[in-house]
This record gives C-alpha cells, sequence and structure tokens, in this order.
C-alpha cells in the first residue's frame, strides 16, 4: 500500500501547539525563502527553516531528494529528517513532526509552525524540556529564522 504524503498526513493530525510571527512583506518572497529547499548543505539558502538546528549550524546536515520531496541526512548516529514541501507549507518530521505554513495577514505574512507529533521518548523532549520548554524554543527560533527572511528581503 502507498504511503500517504507528509504534508497529508501531518495536517490529518491535530496540533499539538503552534507558534506564529509576521513579517513585513508579501507571501511568495517570504515562502519563497522560507521553504527553499534543494540537494546540498542546509543553511541560510538552503532549508532555512532547520537552519539553526545544531547539526546544520556544525555543517553536518545534508539535504537530498526532488520534486518537493527530501531527506536532511545528518552525520552520525542520528536519524535523517523526512521534509516535504508544498507552495506555502513545508512539513519536517525527525523526532518531532510539525508543519510551516506562510499566509497572507494585514501585516504582511503569517508564519504558523504546528507541532503534529513528538516522540516522548526522544532525548529532545526529556521530561526537563517538556511542551512549555520546546514551545519556548520553537517561539524562538521561528523569530530568528523570521529575522533572517526581513533582512534579505529588507523589511
Amino acid at each position: 500500500m502507498p504511503t500517504m504524503p507528509l504534508l497529508a498526513e501531518l495536517d490529518a493530525l491535530p496540533a499539538r501547539w503552534e507558534v506564529q510571527a509576521t513579517v513585513a512583506a508579501p507571501v511568495a518572497a517570504v515562502a519563497g525563502l522560507l521553504f527553499a529547499v534543494t540537494e546540498g548543505r542546509v543553511g541560510h539558502d538552503n532549508l532555512l527553516v532547520l537552519a539553526r538546528a545544531s547539526a546544520a549550524r556544525q555543517g553536518a546536515m545534508t539535504v537530498v531528494g526532488a520534486a518537493g520531496r527530501y531527506r536532511a541526512e545528518l552525520a552520525g548516529p542520528l536519524e535523517p529528517v523526512d521534509i516535504q514541501v508544498d507552495g506555502c507549507k513545508l512539513a519536517v518530521q525527525s523526532w518531532y513532526a510539525g508543519v510551516h505554513t506562510a499566509t497572507a495577514c494585514p501585516e504582511g505574512t503569517l508564519v504558523t509552525h504546528r507541532v503534529r507529533r513528538v516522540l516522548p521518548d526522544h532525548p529532545g523532549f526529556a521530561a526537563g524540556i517538556a511542551e512549555l520548554g520546546l514551545r519556548a524554543r520553537m517561539a524562538r527560533d521561528l523569530r530568528r529564522v523570521l529575522e533572517v527572511v526581513a533582512d534579505r528581503l529588507g523589511c
């Protein structure tokens, strides 16, 4: 039986929590930077939503794939990250699964990151971090990523 595309699978799940932020720029411009994914090293010009991840900052995360379906391969014993991009949406699945969306709003573009699933036994979701700490970290990371987008768009 064929597997369901990642975006459809995650969109069918309820959001465990979400974070949002805005950029004073058109949706197409924001999505063009935020959801740009090609084969190669993850960074500020490729898979920007994961550019702040520890492995990406160390140059140890590389994207493979094409046509909207990708995997980010990581150096070492870490599991790869599944990625799907479709227009103004990007899904990521690793120890957590989430979807970033970009939609128009009066201020320009509203970017939302909804977490749909978390593996509770994963060290990234240890009891000390729990949902509140992870949500705060996600909000901070989203703000930082959107600062890069705003700077590159001059807004």
